[in-house]
């Protein structure tokens, strides 16, 4: 088979043909339809994310495929069941194997692309708003960097969840997209005041945060009293640091939010947030914004468009047609 894959922190991945895997007890072997592209790719192919596997490896962190082969101990599960799977690694690769517990079936309605640009971005944002942050129709959301891949799914999750949505990101088309997304209200970072433009719409109650950086410092000065701040990320590559203090004045919180880590002792929060997200797909209320579709041989390519920022909602790689 062929695989993305990194082989040194210093050097870049590259396709190469090995060995398809054998699933395990109680994995699952895929062949890969489609794999999703994530901003913590880039942080695992420079070894700073804080779950970057050992070397080598093979990048891609959600994937949607076919089921073909069953491990030991797998129950639930046949060949040839069409299912997505955050997997962590090893999704840019035409077969990959996975733990039969991280793997969700997937509705016949529901396509390939959008089977692989879901679990991440989506799955983030709705348990940041609704199990972390606990947001209500009448408050009013902040989403900083709203044109990523996770800040677009904030807009409309926190749209279908009845708040005021304030959409927040540089430029008039990664704005327009966030539009379309469902904001109610559009602030462009690159030429306006954060705080200034709250203060006008009455402040915030929720700050989905995925940038870090001066942003999350306007946004932190923009918050309501009891305003839950939500940690998604820091894409500006500032961690920004704060006084304890200033939490008190306003009865501010700041929430945490590692998706991935309910794996290891709450899952029932993603499996039961998954179902949730699947079933709003089925029912036509929420629709994956994916800006770029690649093959394979441009996995480069996705992943510069992450870096640079020049992609809007998600970027997802098409393994092989089946």
């Amino acid at each position: 088979m062929r695989a993305y894959r990194l082989i040194s922190h210093e050097s870049p991945p590259s396709i190469i043909d090995c060995e398809a895997p054998e699933p395990k007890h109680q994995e699952l072997r895929l062949k890969i339809a489609t794999c999703g592209l994530n901003f913590a790719d880039l942080l695992m192919m420079k070894g700073t994310y804080q779950e970057t596997p050992a070397l080598p490896f093979t990048l891609g962190m959600e994937v949607a495929g076919i089921v073909d082969k069953v491990g030991a101990g797998v129950t639930g599960f046949n060949i040839g069941d069409r299912v997505a799977v955050f997997g962590g690694q090893g999704g840019l690769a035409e077969f990959g194997c996975f733990d039969a517990a991280r793997a969700v079936k997937i509705p016949d309605s529901m396509g390939w692309t959008d089977a692989a640009a879901l679990q991440i971005a989506y799955g983030t944002s709705h348990v940041a708003l609704d199990h972390r942050a606990r947001l209500q129709p009448d408050e009013t959301l902040l989403v900083l960097g709203a044109a990523g891949g996770v800040g677009l799914t904030a807009v409309e999750i926190g749209k279908l969840m009845g708040a005021t949505v304030v959409a927040c990101a540089r430029g008039a088309d990664k704005l327009q997209a966030a539009k379309q997304a469902g904001a109610d209200h559009l602030i462009d970072a690159s030429t306006q005041d954060i705080r200034a433009e709250m203060k006008k719409l009455g402040g915030a109650d929720v700050v989905y945060d995925p940038v870090g950086g001066d942003q999350f410092t306007a946004a932190f000065r923009s918050c309501n009293p009891e305003a839950r701040i939500l940690t998604i990320g820091f894409a500006s590559g500032d961690v920004p640091q704060i006084k304890a203090n200033h939490l008190l004045v306003k009865n501010i919180s700041v929430l945490g939010v590692y998706w991935g880590g309910y794996l290891s002792f709450r899952p029932e929060v993603l499996t039961g947030s998954l179902s949730q997200l699947m079933e709003w797909h089925s029912q036509g209320r929420i629709t994956p914004h994916v800006s770029n579709i690649l093959p394979m041989e441009r996995a480069a390519e996705g992943m510069e468009l992450l870096r640079t920022r020049k992609s809007t909602g998600k970027v997802v790689i098409t393994i092989q047609d089946i």
